[in-house]
């Protein structure tokens, strides 16, 4: 039996998306999809005293209305510096930041690439490392694309082996759940709800913010607050 997950990449994304990645065996990056503005491909949210605060990685956008989350370049390099500014201000009483900071930092400081699926999936990957989470990792580019939103879903399951395929239940909205029972693939429906609170900084608690959040106020014990990391 092999479990499979297909999203789009996330800025740092929240602590549900790590969740699903814990709870399969390949996640497959789905950075074939096009590029949506104003979303998370880009940006994501941090707490602060002042309430809660978009970091947002520039993108070049203009006259590129189709480009695929892959093909989208970052625009300029002044943002990494704002960006781990912006951490290091909101979160440096958090008890876990230096631990965070210390595999964090570098990764806004050396080689930081230039087009946002990579930039994307080196913090993906940093997160997953320091939460143990050993699933495996692939793109979307890496197996052949069929045509059809839910054919081309149960055609990477195909390539990839999986026997069962863990969607995040907004897919609801335009999955045909037929195509993967023709395919003998079993569809299951991700459910982020009933996450604990955990301690947070800066007033009432958030649960969409990024996992960044989570791993400063609680280190390695954030598996306590998520159902599938151990």
């Amino acid at each position: 039996m092999k479990k499979v997950a297909i999203l789009q990449s996330n800025y740092i994304p929240w602590k549900g998306y790590f969740d699903l990645i814990a709870a399969v065996d390949e996640f497959i990056l789905y950075d074939d999809m096009q590029y949506t503005r104003r979303d998370w491909r880009n940006r994501n949210q941090i707490k602060t005293p002042q309430g809660l605060k978009w970091l947002t990685v520039p993108v070049e956008v203009k006259g590129k209305y189709y480009q695929a989350i892959r093909e989208t370049q970052i625009a300029g390099d002044k943002w990494a510096a704002e960006h781990i500014k912006a951490i290091a201000l909101n979160y440096s009483k958090a008890p876990f930041f230096d631990e965070v900071m210390e595999w964090l930092n570098p990764l806004y400081s050396h080689n930081v690439p230039g087009d946002l699926s990579s930039l994307n999936r080196i913090l993906i990957t940093a997160v997953c490392k320091y939460l143990e989470i050993e699933t495996k990792i692939s793109c979307s580019s890496d197996y052949k694309l069929l045509d059809g939103k839910t054919e081309r879903l149960v055609g990477l399951c195909a390539q990839a082996g999986a026997s069962e395929y863990i969607s995040g239940p907004s897919a609801k909205d335009y999955i045909e759940p037929v195509f993967f029972s023709d395919a003998n693939v079993t569809l299951t429906w991700f459910d982020y709800s009933g996450y604990p609170e955990y301690p947070q900084l800066w007033g009432g608690f958030e649960h969409g913010v990024t996992i960044l959040d989570l791993l400063m106020n609680c280190g390695r014990s954030a598996n306590k607050s998520m159902r599938f990391v151990k």
